[in-house]
């Protein structure tokens, strides 16, 4: 029997491409996930101005940065401006 959903892989259920539309749940999972990030963002800049280790300073850069791009990647997807999520749902 051939698998009518095309979307997803056949044993491990995985989105080959994302959806045309992001539904509010998902819209709300994206919030999330700036949030968190910005969160991680600010601590990570926080504690490498209060490092004295430059290494351990060079590192606490580095994850803020990372989750500076995370952030910056995912902002996009909710003011609309990715193709695939021109239509949210309500």
């Amino acid at each position: 029997m051939q698998q009518q959903n095309t979307n997803f892989s056949n044993q491990q259920g995985v989105m080959q491409q994302p959806p045309v539309m992001v539904s509010t749940k998902d819209a709300l999972y994206f919030n999330d996930m700036l949030s968190w990030n910005l969160l991680a963002m600010k601590k990570a800049h926080f504690y490498a101005q209060h490092c004295q280790d430059p290494q351990l300073k060079a590192a606490f850069e580095q994850c803020g940065q990372m989750h500076q791009r995370h952030y910056e990647r995912i902002l996009p997807h909710l003011n609309g401006q990715s193709p695939q999520f021109t239509g949210m749902q309500q």
